[in-house]
């Protein structure tokens, strides 16, 4: 059964005033393909911190996605908005140094990559769990979307995602073999 959110009103209100209504992105606008990726999230059963993460999961930019909405030493004035774990959630994901991560992003002991400081860090399992989880209705909400992305991207999403199976829940899982095998 789907979790619903708490309220994300203050987060749709943050992210409209800085602009992500108005910027392009795959799907219609950066706020669409966000709203998008947390219902997803929702759709999964996804706990409500990491369905809000979902919604502001370009916050900062992406290592696939570099315009920010906030530079990250603003962490803050989102934090206000959405608390402080889905917070922490969006900048893990931000900060991700994807092809420095990748890699180990499975093993406990896998380093992560801090795209912004430079810095390694092993991350705690649930921490881990809601990054691939995230990472996966994101390119999932791509892939759905657009069959150029599907086409040139599916293979290496399908598996990476293969790769780190044990990280994603069964939902998950299953739509990343749905979309991006077929």
């Amino acid at each position: 059964m789907p979790v619903s959110p708490p309220d994300p009103g203050p987060a749709v209100a943050l992210l409209r005033g800085l602009g992500a209504a108005d910027i392009a992105h795959p799907g219609g606008t950066l706020l669409a393909h966000l709203t998008r990726v947390q219902r997803q999230l929702a759709a999964w059963g996804a706990r409500p911190a990491l369905q809000l993460a979902g919604l502001c999961h370009a916050f900062y930019g992406t290592d696939g996605f570099p315009e920010a909405l906030l530079p990250p030493d603003r962490r803050g004035e989102l934090a206000a908005a959405v608390g402080a774990e889905a917070e922490a959630l969006v900048y893990l994901y931000a900060s991700c140094d994807r092809r420095a991560t990748y890699p180990t992003l499975a093993d406990d002991d896998g380093p992560f990559h801090d795209r912004f400081t430079g810095l390694s860090h092993i991350p705690e399992p649930q921490s881990r769990r809601d990054f691939a989880e995230l990472s996966a209705a994101n390119e999932i909400d791509l892939a759905r979307l657009d069959p150029v992305f599907r086409d040139q991207w599916g293979p290496e999403l399908l598996s990476l995602f293969t790769r780190i199976r044990p990280l994603l829940s069964q939902p998950a899982w299953s739509d990343c073999q749905e979309v991006l095998a077929g």
